[in-house]
């Protein structure tokens, strides 16, 4: 009797798997709204999904599925802005994590990430330790803890989860993964209740206090609400976040990130340099930060403070202010659909980043300039006809670009010639956040 039990739960939990890939390879509306209407790219999503709820199945067995998409995240206007309480402009791209889950009724969470070692967290303890800053068991309780905290309901579960936000791209895979456990968390055991913009601040705290990493909110928000984002970061705790109406895949353009290479490792001190730079500006005019003072103001004291916070720092706070600005103006570009604009305010946010937020290479190694050059690259390739500019931190990494179809060809060979093929991803900014998928 109970082999006939299991026998019948296999089969029911097949039958539901096959109708479910024959919906994702037919014409599912949310399907291409993730990932586009590229035939191939369609069919290669139907095998990752396929191939993921073949692995849950081998690992926990035939259970009651929910099938969760969290995408990576772009930056596109205010470059080191929200450090000092300013705005930025972020969108959700089509590159993401997914996931496979259920319920196991026990306290024990249970994640296998393909090409990652399987980890459990017992949600019995819920405090931070030291001993798991940076590991993915950290940001797993640590979200488990707040959700708690905050009068939600949870528990253990099984999960598989396929990566494609790739580490290291400049898109947030970290960011992805936080707001994708929150809405598997929410769906499982709260009838879907989290609000996106709550669940980026739960995985920001989580990241800040269990994970030992301080971090904005941009990249959790931009992930957890889709399309494209504008944050207002005046009161850091109580953020305004605002989804912008535009329709970017209709423009025609592709949104292309380019990783240069270069290694992070020793730039801490760079990272840090522009921070402090921005508030010592500030601090001149009685401020805590940039945002409560004026470019006015700056320029006002420039001659006098040259001396004690150097030139780069009053460069950078000009930079801040005009960004900040720049945000504004985007947002108003793309709600009045003059994408035209909006692209020439783009390329000058890079070359802002470029001559005054100066994070382009660091100043100990002239020699390696891989962010340079992929700018200079795309400056004579797209110039009049698109936008570039730095993604992200800066100094090394990754670039964007806004490239028409017509020279999307010529673009990505031109870059993928200095470094290396598949340097490059073609994204689209997507309109769906972090969710639970209708398959």
């Amino acid at each position: 009797m109970h082999r006939l039990k299991i026998s019948i739960l296999y089969s029911q939990y097949k039958t539901k798997q096959k109708a479910m890939i024959e919906r994702i390879t037919s014409s599912n509306s949310t399907f291409r709204e993730l990932y586009g209407v590229n035939e191939e790219v369609l069919k290669g999503q139907a095998d990752r999904y396929n191939n993921l709820i073949d692995k849950f199945k081998a690992l926990y067995g035939p259970k009651d599925i929910m099938i969760f998409s969290s995408p990576g995240r772009t930056e596109i206007g205010g470059n080191h802005t929200d450090h000092n309480f300013g705005r930025v402009l972020a969108g959700a791209v089509n590159l993401d994590n997914v996931a496979v889950a259920a319920i196991n009724n026990t306290n024990i969470v249970r994640i296998e990430s393909v090409g990652y070692p399987k980890f459990e967290v017992d949600l019995t303890n819920l405090s931070p330790d030291k001993k798991e800053y940076f590991t993915s068991i950290a940001l797993v309780r640590g979200i488990s803890s707040r959700m708690k905290e905050l009068g939600f309901r949870i528990g253990g579960f099984d999960c598989c989860i396929d990566g494609g936000v790739p580490v290291g791209s400049g898109l947030s895979s970290s960011a992805s993964f936080e707001v994708l456990i929150g809405v598997i968390i929410s769906h499982l055991f709260n009838s879907g209740k989290l609000d996106p913009v709550q669940n980026a601040i739960i995985g920001q705290y989580s990241e800040n206090v269990f994970f030992g990493k301080p971090c904005g909110l941009m990249d959790q928000t931009a992930c957890a609400v889709g399309g494209l984002v504008t944050i207002d970061f005046k009161d850091p705790s109580n953020p305004i976040v605002k989804k912008v109406n535009f329709d970017f895949v209709a423009t025609g353009f592709a949104l292309v990130i380019t990783d240069t290479g270069g290694n992070h490792a020793d730039l801490n001190d760079e990272y840090a340099s522009l921070p402090t730079d921005m508030k010592a500006v500030a601090a001149e005019l009685g401020a805590k930060v940039l945002r409560q003072v004026s470019l006015d103001q700056v320029l006002q004291i420039a001659p006098k403070i040259r001396q004690k916070v150097g030139d780069r720092a009053i460069l950078r706070a000009i930079h801040f202010q005009g960004d900040n600005q720049r945000v504004v103006d985007q947002v108003n570009a793309l709600e009045k659909n003059d994408f035209k604009a909006f692209l020439n305010m783009v390329v000058d946010s890079g070359f802002s980043s470029y001559m005054y937020n100066q994070n382009i290479y660091p100043v100990n190694n002239v020699r390696e300039q891989g962010v340079s050059l992929a700018l200079a690259l795309s400056d004579l390739v797209l110039k009049g006809h698109g936008a570039w500019r730095v993604h992200g931190g800066g100094f090394a990494g990754t670039i964007q670009a806004f490239v028409p179809q017509n020279l999307l060809e010529k673009y990505v060979s031109t870059l993928e010639h200095v470094y290396g093929k598949g340097s490059c991803h073609k994204l689209f900014i997507r309109e769906k956040g972090a969710d639970k998928l209708d398959l």
